[in-house]
C-alpha cells in the first residue's frame, strides 16, 4: 500500500466507525424538518423534487400519471390482437397526462422511424472499444457519441431565448428515443453475435423492432419486450437514473449528456445492474446445490448468503414496502407463457422462501422482491442468455420516463439543482449545541 493510500486508510476507516456510532446516538436530532439520520441515509424520503410522470407509493407501488401497472396493461394501446401495451403509448401518457389512442401511438411510431438512422461515427466509437467491454459502458459511450447531433447544444450556442429551450430539447429527445434500440441492438450483436448485425424492419413497433434487431423474432418475445419496456420506463424522480438525468439536465446539459450520465448510474449494482446480479446468484445456487433445488435448500442457500455478509439480490427496495407490482406483472406473464419453466419456478420458490427469512433478521425494512427478481428468468427462457446485457434493456426503457421528465423541466424553466452540504464537524457542533440548549 502506498504512503498516501495508507495515510488515507488510517484516517478514513476509524472515522467511518465513529460516524456510524454518532448517527446511532444522535440520529433523531432534528436539523430543521429532517434529522441527522436523514442526512446519512441518502436523503431517503426527503421531498426535494417534482416529477409528474410517475409516483411511487410505499404500499401501493408505482403509478404512471395515476394509472397502476394492471391498468396500463388493460388501457394502453396494443398491436392489433396483442396482449401487452406499446411503450410508445406510455411515453405519450407520461408526457401529456392523457391516455393515447392507437392513432396517437402510430403517429409516434412514424415520427421515431423517420429519425431512427444512427450516424456511422456512433458505431465507429463503439467499435473502437474492446469487444469484452461491458455492454453498459458501450451503451453510455454510444449515447455520448450521438451528442454531436444535439439540436439543443447548437441552439444554445447560437443564443436561443430561454423560454424556447424546450423546443430543441424536444428534437433531441425524439432523436434519442428513436435511435436507442438500434444502438443497443448493435452492442448486443457486436458483443455476443460476432457483429452479425440485423437491420431494422419496416412496419414494426418500437419494442418489436428492438426485439427483431436483437435477433429474437418469436411473437412471445415481442410481447415480453413490450411489457418489459413499459414497466421499466419510470419509477418516480428520486431513483439514481431519473435523478441523475434531472441533476445533469439542470445545468442545461443536453439530453445526450444527461442520459449518458443516467446510464452510468443505472449500471451500478444497487440500481439497474441488480437484474444481472439476480440471475447470476440464482445460477450459482443451482451450480452449487443442483438444478432442482427444494425450498429447504433455497432457504439454506439464502442463510449462507446472509452469513457471508452479502445481500440476496432482487429483494428489498429503498421505498417499496410490499412486492413490487412490476414483479407481479412479470409473474403473470410467466404464468401465461412459461408456467413449467424450471428457472421461473425457482424464482417463484425463492419468492415464497426469501421474505420470511429476510424479515426475521430485523435489519431489512422491505423483504419483498423488486422488479429485478424476475426479469432475468423471462429473458433466459427465450434464449437471451447474456445477462451482462440485461441492464441495457433496462436503459432503453428508462429513457422513456426520464426524457419525458426532462422535457417538462425545460418547459417549466426548472432551476439548477444545488442542495446544501455540511461537514461532519459542523454536524457534531450543531448537535452538541441543540443538546445543550435542550
Amino acid at each position: 500500500m502506498g504512503n498516501l493510500k495508507a495515510k488515507f486508510a488510517a484516517k478514513a476507516l476509524p472515522l467511518s466507525t465513529e460516524i456510524k456510532q454518532f448517527v446511532k446516538e444522535n440520529g433523531q436530532v432534528a436539523l430543521g424538518t429532517f434529522t441527522v439520520e436523514d442526512v446519512y441515509a441518502g436523503m431517503k424520503g426527503i421531498i426535494g423534487l417534482l416529477t409528474e410522470t410517475s409516483l411511487l407509493d410505499a404500499n401501493e407501488g408505482i403509478r404512471f400519471r395515476g394509472y397502476s401497472i394492471p391498468e396500463l396493461r388493460a388501457l394502453l394501446p396494443k398491436v392489433p390482437g396483442g396482449t401487452e401495451p406499446l411503450p410508445e403509448g406510455l411515453f405519450y401518457l407520461m408526457l401529456l397526462g392523457e391516455m393515447p389512442t392507437y392513432d396517437d401511438v402510430l403517429a409516434i411510431q412514424a415520427d421515431w422511424n423517420s429519425r431512427a438512422e444512427v450516424p456511422q461515427h456512433v458505431f465507429a466509437a463503439i467499435d473502437a472499444l474492446p469487444v469484452h467491454t461491458h455492454p453498459m459502458t458501450q451503451f453510455s459511450i454510444g449515447i455520448m457519441a450521438m451528442q454531436t447531433d444535439s439540436q439543443f447544444a447548437k441552439a444554445y450556442r447560437e443564443g436561443i431565448n430561454k423560454k424556447d429551450y424546450w423546443d430543441p430539447t424536444f428534437e433531441d429527445v425524439s432523436n434519442l428515443l428513436a435511435r436507442l434500440p438500434r444502438v443497443a441492438a448493435y452492442i448486443y450483436r457486436r458483443t455476443y453475435k460476432n457483429s452479425e448485425h440485423i437491420a431494422p424492419q419496416e412496419g414494426l413497433d418500437w419494442a418489436g423492432n428492438f426485439a427483431h434487431m436483437l435477433g429474437f423474432d418469436q411473437v412471445e418475445f415481442y410481447k415480453l419486450m413490450r411489457l418489459y419496456l413499459t414497466i421499466h420506463a419510470d419509477h418516480e424522480g428520486g431513483n439514481v437514473s431519473a435523478h441523475t438525468t434531472h441533476l445533469v439536465g439542470s445545468a442545461l446539459s443536453d439530453p445526450y449528456l444527461a442520459f449518458s450520465a443516467a446510464m452510468n448510474g443505472l449500471a451500478g449494482p444497487l440500481h439497474g445492474l441488480a437484474n444481472q446480479e439476480v440471475i447470476r446468484w440464482v445460477l450459482e445456487m443451482r451450480e452449487e446445490i443442483g438444478q432442482h433445488p427444494s425450498k429447504e435448500q433455497i432457504a439454506d442457500y439464502i442463510h449462507q448468503t446472509l452469513k457471508a455478509g452479502k445481500v440476496v439480490p432482487g429483494y428489498g427496495h429503498a421505498v417499496l414496502r410490499k412486492t413490487d407490482p412490476r414483479f407481479l406483472a412479470q409473474q403473470e406473464f410467466a404464468k401465461t407463457y412459461m408456467p413449467d419453466d424450471e428457472l421461473v419456478n425457482i424464482v417463484w420458490n425463492i419468492y415464497e422462501v426469501a421474505p420470511p427469512i429476510l424479515e426475521s433478521t430485523g435489519k431489512i425494512k422491505n423483504p419483498w422482491p423488486n422488479v429485478d427478481a424476475h426479469s432475468g428468468a423471462l429473458l433466459l427462457h427465450y434464449g437471451l442468455n447474456e445477462y451482462d446485457f440485461y441492464t441495457v434493456l433496462f436503459g432503453v426503457s428508462r429513457a422513456l420516463g426520464v426524457m419525458a421528465s426532462m422535457l417538462w423541466d425545460r418547459a417549466l424553466g426548472s432551476p439548477i439543482e444545488r442542495p446544501k452540504s455540511v461537514t461532519y464537524e459542523w454536524l457534531k457542533k450543531t448537535v452538541e449545541a441543540k443538546k445543550t440548549s435542550a
